[in-house]
Order: structure tokens, then sequence, then C-alpha cells
């Protein structure tokens, strides 16, 4: 289990932003992106350990490929909650912090999925 497993990367980011989210304004609008990013963020992980017990390459990258878009989907809520002024001032560097981590699990993901398809 090191930084760089993916898998434990996503359940951290899901952790972490499940955790980042007790700490927003609370509003309708809140409310709302914080469903969205929650789903998304728990999605990332719970695809990529489907694509684990895949039952094709095909299946695999399938897979590999909506934990992808979970997580730019993740990127998304995460910058959209700073910009629409849902966070803190105290709170917008590890919102920041936690979209850097959306993009760079979002880049391995990438990589998996284009050396998968080329097998």
């Amino acid at each position: 289990m090191t930084k760089y497993d993916i898998r434990e990367r996503a359940m951290d980011f899901a952790v972490r932003c499940a955790k980042i989210v007790r700490c927003l304004i609370r509003n309708q609008t809140s409310l709302e992106y914080t469903k969205q990013l929650i789903r998304s963020s728990a999605s990332i992980g719970a695809n990529i350990e489907e694509a684990d017990g895949a039952i094709s390459r095909k299946d695999f990258v399938n897979k590999m490929a909506i934990a992808r878009r979970e997580a730019r989907e993740s990127r998304y809520w995460l910058r959209l909650i700073v910009l629409a002024g849902v966070a803190t001032a105290a709170n917008k560097t590890e919102f920041y912090d936690l979209a850097r981590e959306a993009e760079e699990i979002l880049l391995i993901l990438s990589s998996i999925v284009n050396k998968a398809r080329i097998k």
C-alpha cells in the first residue's frame, strides 16, 4: 500500500472529500454540490474495484474509463464549490488540493486505460 496504489489513492480521495464537505457553508447550493461530489468521488474507487474483477479486457477498460470520468466530474465539483463561493476562505486551499489530486488520479487512470487498450 504505497502512495502510488491507485486503489488506496481513490479511497483516500473519497474520504477526504467526504470530510471536507462538512466544513462548507450550509445552504441549498452547497447541499446539491456536495451530494454530487460525494457520489462522483466515491464512484472512482468503486469502479476501480469493479475493474479488478472484470471478465474481459473490454470490461476492464470500460470500468476504468468510468472511474476516469468520475475523477473528471469530481474535479469539476471541487472547483465549482470554490468558484461559487460555497467554500469558506479557510478551506479553499484544501479544495484546490483535492482538485489537483483528482487531476492526478485522472492522469493515472488515463494511462491505465490507454495501456490496456493497446494490449
